[in-house]
């Protein structure tokens, strides 16, 4: 049985104060029951987050890392700062980084790569536009943005892997891919991941990620293939956060 996996991600959002608030909530809720939760702040807070939610058994991870661990990369943070501000995770190929700041797929693989040679925990984010779902190649484009990474990293890395699926149509559009559509593509990606790696597809967990909210989660991680969610907007209120994640404890309950 794959375990939950609840992240949110802050983006470019909170202070101190948000964090001090935000973990005090998250120790006053208490240990979530056979569900991980996992917290991307921006990078300047990492270490910040790391130690106020000690004890919480909340992890935390980076939003983005460079695919060099040193170098004249100003603004930059390498997958080994990251590791050194004692957070575990990264993400990597998020739409806004693809759309916005140019990373292409062989740009992406670059930082997985390097995220694992740092002992980080990669999430590889992969998704399509409207205009490509409409165009009916929806699968050609996660099957390329997975495939560049897969042929990279191998099976190993693959058994270190976590994927998220995240229609770039329902990032913080409000729009949510329907369950059923979601499931549609998990499954898809599951069956790429089975015909490269055989049983590693069997463990390594996909996520949705496409304005999830409280009233949305429970149906989508009532679907076999959706193993978590990467939440957005509502992962900024912790209280919105908290009943993702016990909407995960109560699927996974019933699923065991």
């Amino acid at each position: 049985m794959r375990r939950p996996l609840v992240a949110g991600n802050w983006k470019m959002h909170g202070d101190a104060g948000f964090i001090e608030a935000y973990a005090g909530a998250l120790r006053r809720a208490g240990r979530a029951k056979d569900v991980d939760v996992l917290v991307f702040p921006p990078a300047c807070y990492l270490d910040r987050l790391v130690a106020a939610v000690a004890g919480t058994g909340v992890e935390v991870g980076a939003q983005n890392a460079h695919w060099a661990n040193d170098g004249a990369f100003t603004g930059e943070i390498a997958p080994g700062m990251v590791r050194e501000l004692g957070a575990g995770w990264v993400l990597a190929g998020h739409s806004e980084r693809r759309a916005l700041f140019g990373d292409t797929d062989e740009r992406v693989a670059d930082k997985i790569v390097a995220a694992l040679e740092a002992n980080l925990q990669p999430i590889l984010c992969v998704g399509e536009s409207l205009a490509e779902r409409e165009a009916g190649s929806a699968e050609a484009v996660v099957a390329r943005q997975f495939g560049v990474v897969a042929e990279r990293i191998g099976r190993e890395g693959l058994a270190r892997l976590s994927v998220a699926y995240e229609p770039v149509w329902a990032i913080g559009t409000g729009r949510t891919a329907s369950p059923a559509q979601a499931q549609d593509m998990h499954a898809y990606l599951r069956s790429l991941i089975e015909a490269r790696s055989g049983g590693v597809a069997r463990d390594l967990r996909i996520l949705y990620g496409g304005s999830v909210t409280p009233e949305n989660a429970p149906a989508l991680f009532a679907e076999p293939d959706i193993d978590g969610v990467l939440v957005g907007g509502a992962s900024l209120v912790v209280e919105r956060l908290l009943a993702i994640v016990r909407a995960a404890e109560a699927v996974g309950a019933h699923r065991n």
